[in-house]
This record gives structure tokens, C-alpha cells and sequence, in this order.
């Protein structure tokens, strides 16, 4: 007896064996992981822990993907650029226009947010600036409300990606500043130099999936998180450097 054409096709199909079946696609592959001298520090809190101002998705890919993404490129880089070999920081930021731009953004990028992770804690629990940042605070802006309007400023009015800074100066005077994409304070690019002790990040994935385009109220919630301990810790480290 002959099998109609439709019946005929589900025998086959039934009889198929797995290894004739098509392929199922293949999951995405994590990216490779390079290793090498930098390490991609750990947050100092839960993913969750800075809400509602900074949202626990944001955390997790600012901190392991775009942070870890550059973490990846310096091992790379410190292949073929011998100035990265040992792990070293600060003083290669301090030369980092003689070396190739790579290492200007993931170095930058890397000390960065580095930083950005420890300035920041928990609502309640960052303290609350030491006499000696408040006094510096007070000579340099007149007061603290009014150091934090500037600071604002010039992260609200960062054209495009990039940082605002608070400073040591060489004289151990205080500043504000705002560097472009990953630059900061400690390069020999920088319009204006001196060691970072509180800065924030204003490129779109610190605060888009939350905030959208409201810059603004990213900058408004972040003084929530602001952790001061940390921040006096670092003033107190730079002045002591520039006597």
C-alpha cells in the first residue's frame, strides 16, 4: 500500500535520527576574559544597595561590563606596552599622552571608576565630611551647599561622556573640574590637574536605564550616596602628598 505524501513525510519525520535533526543555535559565548596585571575590583556593596538612586541593573552592567570591558583591554594592551606590564596606575596616567590612546581610555576609564565605586555608599551610611574637608570645603566655595551647586554644574554641563571632578590641587587648595569621555585630573592632558578625591560619572550608562535623558535628577539622587568617610579619607591622603 502506498503512504499519501503527507503521511509518507511523517513517517520520516518520526524515524529522524537526533543526529540528522538540525542544530540547535549555540548560546552566546561570554567574552573572553584577558588576564594580566589589572583586576577588576569588587563593588563595596550590593548591586542593589545605592537605590533608588542608582538602580541595581545600572550597577551590575556599568560595573562588569563596561568596567570589566576595560579591565579586559589594559590586559591586552599590557602585552605590547611595557609601561603596564606591573599593574601600575597613577604614574602612567601622569605620561599617558606618549602612549597609545587604548591605554588613555581603559587606564583612565579603570582608575575611574575604581574611584566612583568607593565614593559611593548606601544612604546613611557614607558619614558625613571630616572637619578638615569642610573646612577646605568652606574656603573654597564659601560653603558646602555652594561647592555642591558648582560640582553639579559642571557635571550637568558636560557636553557629551565624561567626568566631574573634585580636587586636590598641588597647593593643596581644592578645585572643581570636568573632564571629557574617560580622562580625569591625574593626566597630563587635563585642562586642569590635581588628585581626584570625589568625582562623578555622567557618560549615559551610569544612569539612562533609570534616568533616561534627566541628567539632572541622576545628579540630584547621587548626593544621596555620597560616601564622605571615603572622600575625607582621600582629601586627607592628597594634602598630606602635596606638603
Amino acid at each position: 500500500m502506498r503512504l499519501a505524501p503527507i503521511a509518507l513525510a511523517l513517517s520520516f519525520a518520526i524515524v529522524l535520527p537526533v543526529s540528522a535533526q538540525a542544530p540547535a543555535a549555540p548560546a552566546t559565548a561570554a567574552a573572553p576574559v584577558a588576564q594580566g596585571p589589572y583586576v577588576l575590583p569588587p563593588l563595596p556593596y550590593v548591586a542593589d544597595a545605592l537605590e533608588p538612586a542608582i538602580d541595581a541593573e545600572t550597577m551590575t552592567i556599568h560595573h562588569q561590563r563596561h568596567h570589566g570591558a576595560q579591565v579586559n583591554a589594559l590586559n591586552q594592551l599590557s602585552a605590547t606596552v611595557p609601561e603596564l606590564k606591573d599593574g601600575t596606575i597613577e604614574p602612567v596616567l601622569a605620561r599617558v599622552s606618549t602612549l597609545p590612546a587604548g591605554v588613555r581610555n581603559n587606564l583612565g576609564g579603570h582608575y575611574n571608576h575604581s574611584l566612583f565605586w568607593s565614593v559611593m555608599a548606601p544612604a546613611g551610611q557614607g558619614g558625613a565630611p571630616s572637619a578638615e574637608l569642610a573646612a577646605a570645603i568652606t574656603a573654597a566655595f564659601g560653603s558646602m551647599d555652594a561647592m555642591k551647586q558648582q560640582f553639579s554644574q559642571a557635571a550637568a554641563t558636560r557636553f557629551g561622556s565624561g567626568w566631574a571632578w573634585l580636587i586636590v590641587k598641588a597647593d593643596g587648595t581644592l578645585a572643581i573640574t570636568s573632564t571629557p569621555n574617560q580622562d580625569n585630573p591625574l593626566m597630563d592632558v587635563a585642562e586642569v590637574r590635581g588628585t581626584p578625591v570625589l568625582g562623578l560619572d555622567v557618560w549615559e550608562h551610569a544612569y539612562y536605564l533609570k534616568y533616561r535623558n534627566l541628567r539632572g535628577d541622576y545628579i540630584a539622587a547621587w548626593w544621596d550616596v555620597v560616601n564622605w568617610n571615603e572622600v575625607s579619607r582621600r582629601h586627607a591622603e592628597a594634602v598630606a602628598g602635596s606638603r
